[in-house]
């Protein structure tokens, strides 16, 4: 448990801006994600319709714009 999450952040702020973006560190990472989400059985989806309908009402819900 963090005792001072702002304190972590502002940490995790300093060395993501004193480091340069590194391309293929960040596509290792990802390929490493999905690797993992793989052996987990999460990815790929069985049927990438499921949960559709709850994707729909929730943003039927969140595109409500106000009429004043």
């Amino acid at each position: 448990m963090v005792k001072n999450p702002e304190l972590l952040r502002t940490m995790e702020d300093d060395l993501a801006r004193s480091r340069a973006p590194d391309y293929f560190l960040n596509l290792r990472t990802l390929e490493a994600l999905y690797q993992e989400a793989r052996l987990l059985g999460i990815l790929p989806l069985r049927n990438s319709l499921d949960g559709i309908d709850v994707d729909i009402r929730l943003a039927a819900v969140l595109n409500v714009r106000n009429s004043a």
